[in-house]
């Protein structure tokens, strides 16, 4: 499934990610991680977690759970994806995955993968979308509270390797009109 939205000038397209192009996402996230994470954390974290939760098995490992996936592609270039876990539990849609290319960033990218999740929720009468943004992702943090995300709690979860994850959880009520 392929959708073109014009935003702010750009032609986008939304690809639908199905078995077999895991491959296409677990590169735009290597990529993306490994740029954005590396004032935040450690190289060694950010392959670990590239590896356990963005790697190709681990994407075809979620798409097989009901996870879906989309790639916004710019000019034939993936610009950035977007997983959603499916189905909601509890009337709550999991925003799992929202990441943008340096290159892209600012140009309403990551609008128009909110814009897909706010209609998903919608359609599966989803009252809340929710995802958990690392504490010292200030730039993300304020993107999710410009959209009007609020912070709902804090957690810190170990992900193994001796790693740990410092995040905030957040939620959208999808009843608010975007920004």
């Amino acid at each position: 499934m392929k959708m073109r939205f014009i935003e702010r000038g750009i032609d986008m397209q939304l690809v639908e990610v199905h078995c077999g192009q895991e491959a296409e996402v677990a590169a735009l996230a290597d990529e993306i991680w490994h740029e954005h994470y590396k004032t935040i954390l450690k190289k060694e974290q950010i392959d670990y977690m590239v590896d356990k939760y963005q790697s190709v098995p681990a994407i075809t490992g979620q798409l097989e759970k009901g996870y879906r996936y989309f790639l916004v592609e710019i000019d034939k270039e993936y610009a950035g994806y977007i997983g959603l876990v499916f189905p909601p539990e509890n009337g709550r849609l999991f925003l799992s995955k929202l990441y943008v290319a340096k290159k892209f960033r600012g140009k309403g990218v990551a609008s128009l993968m909110f814009q897909k999740a706010l209609s998903f929720a919608k359609e599966v009468q989803a009252d809340i979308i929710w995802l958990t943004v690392n504490r010292g992702n200030t730039d993300s943090v304020s993107v999710y509270r410009h959209w009007g995300f609020e912070t709902v709690r804090t957690e810190d979860t170990k992900i193994g390797n001796g790693f740990e994850m410092n995040d905030y959880i957040m939620e959208y009520q999808v009843a608010k009109l975007p920004v």
